[in-house]
């Protein structure tokens, strides 16, 4: 697949899931926890996704065939029944529509693929690995050991400071901030612990008209020159 990355905001994602097993399950809970509604359509819906209704409002089971009118308004069409004709008519019936399909039994089959995912706070990191999901993970978890809270933390704080400075029409101020806190060795301050420091000091420095006493400059403040 000529893949093209894509993040979805999951509150914003309307999604139907085709099919009541095992997989139909873990495609709908991962939805559920990224805040999209989905609604499951199978002639047989597992105890699993039974359970789950109870404590999801935002999951609707439908016990019966699918049919193409079941698309509705689904953004993402998940294919994820044990049988391989249901699947592709699904998968017609998406791609007519215009909608992203996933097909859990041969994803090349749809237009996107899950990915193996790995979050901290606001950051978020996916990894595909040509259809090959054992190697994904690995390449997953070996990411989040080092890409852990720390980097969630800092992320989440530069976050704020956009949501901040552009919410007061500073946009000039957010170029400024990202200049001097997201430079080369941004990965290395968080990694020392320093990034927290280092957004204190640029917050008091700009107050200041951006010099210290020493006459340093925001960024060789932020990164200790």
């Amino acid at each position: 697949m000529s893949g093209y990355p894509l993040l979805l905001e999951g509150t914003r994602v309307r999604a139907l899931v085709v099919g009541g097993g095992r997989i139909a399950h873990r495609k709908a809970m991962a939805l559920l926890e990224r805040g999209a509604a989905v609604r499951v359509v199978a002639p047989e819906i597992g105890a699993a996704l039974r359970d789950a209704a109870g404590q999801w409002p935002r999951l609707t089971l439908v016990e019966r065939p699918y049919v193409g009118d079941d698309i509705a308004d689904a953004v993402l069409v998940i294919a994820a029944t044990n049988v391989r004709e249901v699947n592709a008519a699904i998968t017609a019936d998406a791609t007519a529509r215009g909608r992203l399909v996933n097909v859990a039994d041969f994803p090349e089959d749809g237009n996107c693929v899950t990915v193996a995912s790995h979050s901290s706070g606001p950051l978020v990191v996916g990894v595909s690995a040509g259809g090959v999901p054992d190697a994904a993970r690995r390449v997953r978890d070996a990411i989040a050991r080092r890409f852990d809270a720390r980097y969630g933390t800092a992320v989440t704080m530069l976050a704020a400071l956009r949501r901040e400075l552009l919410g007061a029409g500073d946009r000039d101020g957010w170029h400024a901030a990202k200049r001097d806190l997201v430079g080369d060795d941004f990965c290395g301050v968080v990694e020392r612990d320093g990034f927290a420091e280092c957004v204190a000091s640029w917050r008091a420095l700009r107050s200041h008209g951006g010099l210290d006493s020493d006459g340093r400059s925001l960024e060789d403040v932020a990164w200790g020159s």
